[in-house]
This record gives structure tokens, C-alpha cells and sequence, in this order.
């Protein structure tokens, strides 16, 4: 279903891009439209050779063909998104006919600077975001205990061990009590490359390592990811929760409910809080949902990821529908919930406008 939707919204974009830039005398002057229109049908046939590269054994050529191809997909959607902003504002042509090829040449313009911006965004380390949070029930002998928090790593084929092992000296730079990991850690498609176990085994806390699973753990139908991350001494909390030290209660919720029925979601919060001793209690959950049940049974904070904060302006706008709750911290009652924009990318690395991040979160009294 997902693959039918990509390729229906790629064959959507490739026809209304190149169908318009037909219409730019400016352009067609130096390109005659047979040229444009040929090829924009080789990019749109590429879309197989992108089916292949998600699927092809590892390697540079394969790595760099997967990273045009998916770079392409956003710079396709942001020139998409400059043309139809053209046509609305001249009436799609009828408004002022005169003007409005080259208006719409002016929109491949920016939609063409919009995507060298988010290309050299995506390829920019992320950035450590700071919160204090009041917890309420914390012990006193744990006011002031750090916890750092990555989300949406999407380790694979752009994102290797190299590009892990400066996020892991990011995370240790800032003295962490608590490492928590908040899912898609792995692509989800090809086996991961480098050496990712060493670089994970680098990090270290005095109450743990912990990880939810997301929803691309699932993508690649085995258990590659549990077993990297155990391998490397995380503990997966799959609805269940552990007490890190007396008074402080991790637990965590699995996005394997992410395509349940609403109420299966719920029950997942009630079975990874059921039993939990007293005391402080932070929830991890790949997906930013069922806050209000998370509120209601008592948690302090709540971190979470999969939204990337829309990754590519204006995308998150669609994000929003399905994920109101897109990225930064919300309070909900005594609940305070941080939605983490990842530190990876998905698909193309390219962000527009707000980098990656770390989160960097103090427990208060």
C-alpha cells in the first residue's frame, strides 16, 4: 500500500512539474519540450531503479544511486510545491495570462534554491536540544538527573557507522545519568552497514541504556534491530516498564500497535504502566499518541519521535493531520510530552528548515 502511494504521488509530481515547466517560454527556448518531456519520463521510470537500490546488496554505487534517487523525490515535492503556489496566486493562468509563465519560471527557481538549502541541511550534524522538566514523585537524591534521548536514527545505507560514531561522542559530551533510544533506529530495508555494534557499545550510563522499537523495525520483517541493540547492552522495553533506581520508573510502548485499532494503542499504555511501583515515571513511545491516557494514569514525561518534525517544510503540514503533535514540548496536565525531530533523516537527507536533534532532558523535583 505504501510503495502504491509513493508511486502514485511520483507519477502526480512528475507529470504537474514537467507539464508546467512546458508552459515557460523561457525554458523552452533553450529546451525544446520533447527534450523536457523525455526526460522527465527517464526520472519518473527511475522509480524501479530506486525499488532496486532499497533492496540491493551494499555497496557506493548503490549508496550514491539511492541518494540522487531519494534527493531527487524531495526536490521533485519542493518545485511541486513553488509551481502550485504560482498557479494559485495567478489563478492557474487566468488571472494575469501575461504574467504567469514567468511566474511560474520563477518558481522553478525557488524551488530548485529551496532544495539546495535542504540538501546542505540534511548533511548538518544535529543539534542538542535542552528541556528542565518537573517530575513529579521524583526522589530528591534525583533532582537533576540527565537524560538524552535520540530518536529516528534510520541507520542504514546513507546513515553508517561513521556518521553513528559522532552522534554517540555528541551523546557522551553531555554526561548523561540515562541513554534512552526512541525507535527507528534501523531503515527497515538492507542490511545496515559498517560496523554499527562498536559504535553503539561506546555509550554508557550510570542508570542504563533503554529503547523503544518504531515503526521501521518492523519493515524488514526480522529481528535485526533488537538484536543490535541488545548486542550493544540497550534493554528493549516492549510494554513493560523497569525501575532504573528506587523512586524512578522507565517504560516503554512499541509501535508495533501502530496500525491497530485506537483501542489496542490504549491498552499498550495500561500494559507497559500495570504493576509499576511508586514514584517518577517516564514513558518512551516512538509514536507522539495516547497522551492523554499516558497523562491519566500518572506520567510525568513522555518522549517520543517518528514525526521528524515534518523533515521537509512544508511536508509537515501533512504530518500534522495523522500527528498533531509534531515536535517541541507540550504540556498536558502535569504531563509534559517531547516529540524529538530525529536525529536521522528518512529517505532523502534533507531537512528544511530545522536541523536533526538530541534531546538533553533534566529531571527536576
Amino acid at each position: 500500500m505504501f510503495h502504491s502511494m509513493l508511486l502514485f504521488g511520483w507519477t502526480l509530481m512528475h507529470v504537474y512539474a514537467f507539464g508546467r515547466a512546458a508552459t515557460i517560454p523561457a525554458l523552452t527556448r533553450r529546451v525544446p519540450r520533447r527534450v523536457l518531456f523525455a526526460v522527465g519520463l527517464v526520472l519518473w521510470a527511475s522509480f524501479l531503479l530506486l525499488r532496486w537500490a532499497e533492496r540491493a546488496p551494499g555497496g557506493l554505487p548503490t549508496r550514491l544511486l539511492e541518494l540522487a534517487l531519494m534527493d531527487w523525490l524531495a526536490a521533485l515535492f519542493l518545485v511541486c510545491t513553488a509551481l502550485l503556489a504560482a498557479d494559485l496566486v495567478t489563478g492557474f493562468g487566468y488571472l494575469w495570462p501575461k504574467q504567469a509563465a514567468a511566474v511560474r519560471g520563477w518558481a522553478l527557481v525557488v524551488g530548485g534554491g529551496l532544495s539546495l538549502v535542504a540538501m546542505a541541511q540534511g548533511l548538518r550534524p544535529p543539534v542538542v536540544e535542552r528541556y528542565e522538566v518537573r517530575l513529579p514523585g521524583l526522589p530528591a537524591e534525583r533532582d537533576g538527573t540527565v537524560v538524552v534521548a535520540m530518536g529516528d536514527l534510520h541507520l542504514g545505507s546513507q546513515l553508517g557507522e561513521r556518521w553513528l560514531r559522532a552522534r554517540v561522542e555528541q551523546v557522551k559530551a553531555e554526561s548523561p545519568d540515562l541513554v534512552v533510544l526512541l525507535g527507528d533506529v534501523v531503515e527497515g530495508h538492507g542490511e545496515p552497514q559498517g560496523d554499527l555494534l562498536s559504535a553503539l557499545r561506546g555509550l554508557s550510563a550510570p542508570l542504563g541504556l533503554w529503547a523503544v522499537a518504531g515503526n521501521h523495525e518492523a519493515h524488514g520483517g526480522d529481528d535485526t534491530a533488537a538484536r543490535l541493540l541488545e548486542a550493544a547492552g540497550f534493554q528493549l522495553l516492549d510494554d513493560r516498564w523497569a525501575e532504573v533506581c528506587p523512586g524512578l520508573v522507565v517504560a516503554g510502548v512499541s509501535a508495533s500497535h501502530a496500525w491497530g485499532r485506537p483501542e489496542e494503542n490504549r491498552a499498550a499504555v495500561a500494559q507497559a504502566l500495570a504493576g509499576r511501583p511508586p514514584g517518577a515515571v517516564l514513558l518512551l513511545s516512538h509514536l507522539p499518541r495516547n497522551t492523554a491516557e499516558a497523562a491519566a494514569a500518572g506520567v510525568g514525561l513522555m518522549l517520543c519521535g517518528h514525526t521528524h518534525g515534518g523533515q521537509i517544510w512544508p511536508f509537515g503540514y501533512l504530518v500534522r493531520w495523522s500527528n498533531p503533535l509534531l515536535a517541541g514540548r507540550y504540556d498536558i496536565g502535569n504531563l509534559a510530552v517531547i516529540v524529538s525531530r530525529g536525529a536521522g533523516t528518512w529517505g532523502p537527507r534533507m531537512r528544511l528548515w530545522q536541523r536533526g536533534e538530541i534531546l538533553r532532558v533534566t529531571l527536576r523535583r
